[in-house]
């Protein structure tokens, strides 16, 4: 364990593996160096750790990445912006919802269209979102309590996650990766039945995570495991650029929900669960307390929706709205074959405008802008570049699991190789995200 205080003095400085391997060779010390993945399982994904061990103690931590090659960013460079969204939904497959979001205001902010998305639209990804962040949590504590040996807290948030994906695979058909978000709203409106079957699933859900805490959080095997452990305090947090559960659980109330509101935010009630442990504790009770107000964001969202009753969930532009009419049908979601021959026998411009807008785009007027929201896992920034066509010039992601890793060294530093597993647990990262 690593405790850090605010005289600390950090230097950062890269380095080639095969002069850091000299380096080690040089000295008179008899020390183990470990590599823990590429492939380890509890890494997380595609991670690598490298550990420099004194028997039981590490004594330096090194994080490789760059193992995965999605190369997300690129690929968008070469893709409409309507088509970004399926491939920003991939980067933190846990929470895609999440980043579809972050995209989406992006581009919007950048073609002067923020204020033209309908007001159903803009409360169903609120409500998405909050269902998106509940589905992350519940895999960061259940696959970290499968990890410390508790097979049952990993099967309560599996469960209760399931209820989250099955609600996303009855509205955009895909259980994962959805592409539901589109530049100016979203590519369909929610079907009849939604709201009725969340509304039924909701108490066991919020039971469910009582469940979960009822089972942990007073535990003295959890507690042993996970109090003290991985301390990073505020200075720390805020020298490495930590945001999200883990400098929430230093103390500070950082959430761009609150801070920087968008989507209507500043309409919904709850508040920021923060802690003041700065350790893997807090970060799991933070988390926890959260699900909590997102739930509660949801039941609000429910009530929106009744209240105003159908409408458009497009911007009514048809230079950027796709004409189309998607349904879900037993082999997933599709365009209505109804609509398809509408248009193809009684509009031969509608034809036209479709084939044009889905396979050329729309343009974005040139210039830049940055959208920052509220991930799971932290402040999930996007940067878009237009030079005025129909594709991005250049998009780049601050993806907050790339900067929350870059705490691993003082986290572990000083701890067991034991206590390595559990830190990691606590940062909760994807890889997708990190490789990007």
């Amino acid at each position: 364990m690593t405790r850090l205080d605010e005289a600390a003095e950090f230097v950062a400085a890269g380095g080639d593996w095969d002069e850091i391997a000299q380096e080690l060779s040089r000295r008179q010390e008899e020390r183990v160096v470990v590599n823990m993945g590429p492939q380890h399982p509890s890494t997380h994904g595609v991670l690598r750790l490298v550990l420099e061990l004194d028997g039981e103690t590490v004594k330096e931590t090194r994080v490789a990445l760059g193992y995965l090659h999605t190369g997300i960013e690129k690929t968008m460079e070469y893709r409409t912006w309507v088509q970004g969204s399926a491939l920003a939904t991939r980067m933190d497959y846990v929470a895609s919802i999440l980043n579809e979001a972050g995209y989406c205001l992006a581009v919007e902010k950048l073609a002067g269209m923020t204020d033209r998305v309908p007001e159903r639209a803009q409360v169903i990804r609120v409500l998405m979102m909050e269902l998106a962040r509940v589905s992350s949590h519940l895999v960061c504590l259940g696959s970290a309590g499968n990890e410390l040996g508790g097979t049952t807290l990993m099967t309560i948030g599996f469960r209760e996650r399931e209820q989250v994906l099955r609600f996303f695979e009855m509205v955009t058909g895909q259980r994962m990766n959805n592409a539901y978000f589109r530049p100016g709203g979203l590519s369909q409106d929610l079907p009849p039945e939604a709201l009725g079957w969340l509304k039924g699933v909701y108490g066991s859900m919020v039971r469910g995570m009582d469940d979960f805490d009822n089972m942990v959080m007073a535990n003295p095997i959890w507690k042993a495991r996970t109090v003290g452990i991985g301390q990073l305090n505020l200075a720390a947090c805020m020298a490495l650029g930590i945001t999200g559960p883990m400098v929430r659980a230093a103390g500070l109330p950082l959430d761009l929900r609150k801070d920087k509101p968008y989507s209507g935010y500043e309409n919904y009630d709850f508040e920021v669960c923060t802690a003041d442990t700065a350790d893997v504790y807090g970060r799991y009770l933070v988390r926890s307390n959260e699900m909590r107000e997102s739930m509660k964001i949801v039941a609000q969202c429910i009530d929106k929706l009744e209240a105003m009753g159908p409408g458009p969930v497009m911007i009514d532009d048809p230079a950027v709205a796709w004409p189309a009419k998607l349904e879900i049908g037993p082999d997933g979601q599709g365009q209505s074959p109804a609509h398809v021959k509408e248009i193809m026998a009684s509009s031969m411009e509608s034809l036209i405008h479709h084939f044009k807008l889905v396979t050329e785009g729309f343009r974005v007027p040139a210039g830049q802008a940055f959208h920052a929201i509220e991930h799971a896992k932290g402040v999930f920034g996007v940067h878009v570049v237009s030079d005025g066509g129909t594709r991005p010039y250049r998009v780049h992601v601050r993806e907050p699991s790339y900067n929350n890793l870059q705490s691993m060294a003082a986290l572990c530093d000083g701890g067991t190789i034991s206590d390595v597993v559990v830190c990691l647990a606590s940062i909760d990262p994807v890889m997708g995200g990190v490789d990007r």
